[in-house]
């Protein structure tokens, strides 16, 4: 069912996982504070739909074709992704803290590096890729601004967090949405957009939040500038994007 409805409609198949995914993941997250243990059930959901996802594009040889290859274009082409790594170091702009228990830093440690892997793949392998044969612009606008858009349900899934925060990572992570997409689109890979996604979700553990609203949105200004200036800087470096969608039609 999963191959029929990828091949008939590959942006259905790419909308129905991120309804899937973004419906599952907030009721792990409830659910987990239900029973009082951060993550706790997110992580079995988010491993799950890992492995269904990891399987589904292994069993019908669209790994690499999704992104799941190693990068197409030297690093020094790619400066090194050195804004990248700039890009990690955000959560810990405050200092470092310790605030959950063993357990609980593990379970939200492999949820982030699963959450990392799980929306590149979907926002980047799947929708980018199922977009941009027909417009390569609407597909970057789109993947990116849904990515951004998308994070607000941290407002609702039990998370708690409070409105004008949660405002600020929409505007930050729509730009990181599109750093990714332009790494993506110019590597052919996902492996630096899942890994350094991944780390820094994970690095929000041992985070300590800005004290005060003036200092998250100095780092919400910061994190947009380097990732939206990375985006940019790739827009502009030079070469043909790895069309990923055409291999598709060679199947």
């Amino acid at each position: 069912m999963m191959k029929r409805l990828y091949d008939k409609n590959p942006i259905l198949f790419a909308v129905a996982w991120i309804v899937a995914y973004c419906a599952l993941m907030s009721v792990g997250d409830v659910a987990s504070a239900a029973v009082g243990m951060e993550k706790s059930i997110t992580l079995p959901v988010a491993l799950l739909l890992s492995a269904v996802l990891l399987v589904f594009l292994k069993k019908n040889d669209l790994l690499e074709i999704h992104g799941l290859c190693a990068p197409k274009r030297g690093a020094g082409r790619m400066l090194w992704y050195f804004p990248v790594l700039l890009m990690l170091t955000a959560n810990l702009w405050y200092g470092v803290a310790w605030t959950r228990g063993v357990a609980e830093t593990a379970l939200y440690l492999f949820t982030m590096l699963c959450v990392g892997f799980l929306e590149e793949i979907i926002f980047r392998g799947l929708l980018f890729n199922a977009m941009r044969r027909d417009s390569l612009v609407a597909a970057v606008i789109i993947s990116s601004v849904t990515f951004g858009i998308g994070h607000i349900l941290n407002l609702v899934n039990g998370s708690g967090a409070e409105l004008i925060p949660n405002l600020l990572q929409v505007v930050y992570a729509t730009a990181a949405g599109l750093m990714f997409v332009m790494l993506y689109c110019r590597s052919g890979s996902l492996i630096v957009c899942i890994a350094s996604h991944g780390l820094f979700n994970a690095l929000s553990a041992f985070s300590k939040e800005a004290p005060t609203l003036n200092a998250q949105i100095l780092s919400c200004v910061a994190l947009t500038a380097i990732t939206g200036g990375y985006a940019v800087y790739l827009m502009l470096s030079g070469g043909k994007p790895t069309d990923a969608s055409s291999q598709r039609h060679q199947l």
